[in-house]
């Protein structure tokens, strides 16, 4: 006779009177209880919540004001150093609703990070992919697998995974940006990896250079260097320039202007960041665009499969995600969950609202299940 105790089931079934369910009987009962000892869950009792008539995303629609993130990233910017351990100064976006994790989606990771003059955060890497983005101050250079590159307002910088990175700041003031990663979408299909690296740059990493190496091979638009025709699933260049991007964007309203079509829709500029080997988005989790709209003017509401986080680089506008509705200024964060209608609008004494958004629109793209609504 075996002296091991049976743990207790995690599958409870209940026998329920209800539409589309069978009808409760003592038979059923202990049906269901054979169900819970052998581990076995039939669909009848959950085709409701595993098959509904629609996304119904577990995230909330939140919004994170730029002004608290920055006071309270200065604050950790004194108390909290950066090192083995913590690894980065980087503060995570925890919406209401994912029960308290560190994902700003159920597959988008959305951080303020923040460096102290004179500070590096130390060399590492893994295999989620990322970017940063600045939406205000320069100083720190991120340095991808030696290669030193320049972080300023506006400036996008892209990186695949599994690539050796730190940051230095070379400036005599803190800076912060924000971090976009694919961490929750690689922590639930268990497929993520990391290796610590060197805790101190070179000397000759601490450079400062107006141009990086992957920008001087590659930032030629149309232009692709015949030594390197392999395809790359992550974008080679490291850095994506708010000069450029707001002469695309500008030049996008003026033909609209001159009768062209150029715009999305009426007073409705963007552009998508790209991969120079392929057309493709920057990175295979994450797509990533800059939206410009003009006085007045506003999106079309839309609802679409996947999550996005937006973060308002200029501007004041009014935003509005399912049922609810939040003026907008620079530097806030929001999140629109999957399946959930979108509109943005910009206020009629601003001269434009820019807004940066990156989604996970590639991963339902790669396995068919991408699906957008205009209504």
């Amino acid at each position: 006779m075996s002296l091991v105790q049976a743990q207790p089931s995690p599958v409870k079934l209940t026998a329920r009177n209800t539409p589309g369910q069978p009808e409760p009987t003592a038979a059923l009962e202990r049906l269901y209880r054979g169900f819970e000892q052998e581990m076995l869950v039939p669909l009848w009792t959950e085709i409701g919540a595993l098959m509904p008539a629609h996304p119904k995303s577990q995230a909330a629609a939140h919004l994170w004001r730029w002004e608290n993130l920055l006071k309270l990233a200065d604050e950790a910017g004194r108390i909290v150093p950066v090192g083995r351990g913590g690894e980065r100064r980087a503060i995570a976006l925890a919406n209401p609703a994912l029960g308290g994790r560190p994902f700003a989606t159920p597959t988008l990771w959305a951080a303020i990070q923040y460096l102290m003059p004179g500070e590096d955060a130390p060399e590492h890497r893994h295999t989620q992919h990322a970017f940063r983005f600045v939406v205000e101050g320069e100083g720190v250079w991120t340095v991808v697998n030696g290669d030193s590159i320049r972080m300023s307002r506006g400036d996008f910088l892209p990186q695949g995974g599994w690539n050796w990175h730190a940051h230095h700041n070379a400036a005599s003031q803190p800076m912060a940006w924000i971090d976009g990663l694919d961490i929750p979408f690689a922590y639930y299909t268990e497929s993520q990896f990391f290796e610590h690296g060197r805790l101190h740059l070179d000397q000759q990493e601490r450079i400062t250079p107006e141009f990086s190496r992957s920008e001087r091979l590659w930032a030629h638009p149309g232009l692709r260097p015949v030594a390197h025709l392999q395809d790359s699933p992550s974008t080679p260049l490291l850095a994506y320039r708010w000069v450029d991007t707001d002469r695309a964007l500008t030049e996008q309203l003026a033909l609209e202007a001159e009768g062209c079509a150029a715009t999305v829709s009426p007073g409705h500029a963007a552009v998508r960041y790209t991969n120079p080997c392929n057309g493709r988005d920057v990175l295979p989790t994450i797509r990533c665009e800059m939206h410009r709209l003009t006085r007045g003017a506003s999106t079309r509401a839309k609802r679409e499969v996947g999550s996005a986080v937006f973060q308002v680089f200029d501007g004041q506008g009014t935003v509005t995600v399912g049922e609810r509705q939040w003026q907008v200024r620079r530097g806030d964060m929001f999140v629109v969950p999957s399946w959930q209608l979108f509109n943005a609008q910009c206020d009629a004494d601003q001269p434009q609202l820019d807004l940066f958004r990156f989604a996970d629109t590639p991963i339902f793209e790669a396995v068919h299940a991408y699906r957008v609504e205009t209504p």
